[in-house]
């Protein structure tokens, strides 16, 4: 198994197991939305969930995607990128706060080395006195692939 593999094996353990925590059940439908969020990075949509969870489950609804992701956020499992178009992506691979590059042309989103957030993040919090819970940091421009275009 890859380094890719058992992470996105752990991500799905401990995404199911938080639920299981909190009483919710793991349906067929609920773990393949699991296991596309533990596995993707590519911060998908709730409609990209939705698709791509009927093509092997006909009968999910998009209220089933919507449910799981709210439960999920709500206890800490994923992330949601809300933009100013009113759409949202959702990050299951990492949620935690990290810093996020996102192209205006295409919509890719990349999850670049958190390492100086955090410090600036501490930074932030020594200077201001602030208790940081939590951050949000993105950068957008345009990404090689639509640079070429």
């Amino acid at each position: 198994m890859s380094p890719e593999e058992k992470h996105q094996f752990k991500r799905l353990e401990q995404m199911a197991a938080k639920l299981r925590a909190q009483g919710f059940r793991i349906t067929p439908q609920r773990l393949a939305i699991l296991k596309l969020l533990a596995g993707s990075e590519e911060h998908p949509t709730a409609d990209n969930l939705f698709k791509r969870v009927q093509k092997d489950f006909p009968t999910t609804s998009l209220a089933t995607v919507y449910k799981t992701l709210h439960v999920l956020k709500e206890v800490g499992e994923v992330i949601e990128l809300g933009f100013s178009d009113a759409s949202s992506r959702y990050d299951g691979h990492k949620p935690f706060p990290h810093p996020h590059v996102i192209c205006t042309e295409c919509g890719e989103i990349l999850d670049p080395s958190p390492e100086k957030t955090c410090q600036l993040a501490n930074h932030m919090a020594e200077q201001t006195g602030y208790d940081i819970t939590h951050h949000r940091m993105d950068f957008f421009g345009v990404c090689p692939r639509c640079q070429t275009k």
